[in-house]
């Protein structure tokens, strides 16, 4: 298989992380807001949606926490949250701007995961779960804290679109394609079974209780 040089793919890694802390964070601190949060507790809502999934990962690998490395990814929550106040009411007007968001840090992250699991020499099906958990894990955290049923756990495509980007990834590492070309792919992939599945109504089936 090729995976091309490892350097490339380090840096590739820390720019999805970046990227995705952004958009997580964004996401968490705009949820926040919606609930009349204080600075601080979006602070902490956009903290947690943009790390823990990442932590999560990492603690399961047994490596350091990606955001104890460096000081940039609580900088990039600062900087979030400095767009949500600024902006608060552009963003207001833009009534899925969270929902792009959170889709896009989902695929971001979804690909940081798949990649660091594979640095680590695990095989392909683990990397597509730690993939899905750095992608989702983050969201069902902040919606712990915002009392709501975390997304993942409803019908709607969220989850489901990290796997399957993982499962394109795997397909196209195993074809042989360039690494940027696989990551470009895989993020078109998660965002367009995200985005289609909200605009066509498209979901799992639920599941159904005795008394129902």
């Amino acid at each position: 298989m090729l995976y091309t040089d490892p350097a490339f793919v380090h840096t590739v890694q820390e720019v999805l992380e970046i990227l995705g802390t952004l958009a997580f964070a964004i996401s968490g601190i705009r949820h926040a807001a919606a609930k009349h949060y204080d600075w601080f507790g979006g602070f902490v809502c956009g903290i947690a949606v943009a790390i823990g999934g990442g932590t999560l990962r990492d603690v399961m690998l047994g490596t350091t926490p990606f955001w104890m490395t460096s000081p940039l990814y609580i900088v990039c929550t600062m900087l979030a949250q400095l767009i949500v106040i600024i902006f608060s009411r552009s963003l207001k007007r833009l009534d899925n701007a969270w929902l792009a968001f959170d889709t896009l840090g989902l695929a971001l992250f979804t690909i940081a995961g798949i990649q660091k699991t594979l640095a680590f020499d695990y095989p392909f099906w683990v990397a597509i779960v730690m993939g899905c958990m750095t992608g989702a894990a983050g969201g069902v955290i902040r919606d712990v804290l915002l009392n709501k049923t975390p997304v993942i756990f409803k019908k709607e495509i969220y989850a489901m679109a990290s796997i399957a980007g993982g499962g394109v990834y795997w397909l196209m590492m195993e074809l042989g394609v360039n690494v940027g070309v696989t990551v470009a792919t895989t993020f078109v992939v998660v965002v367009l079974i995200r985005f289609l599945a909200l605009k066509y109504h498209i979901s799992l089936p639920v599941l159904k209780g005795e008394e129902q």
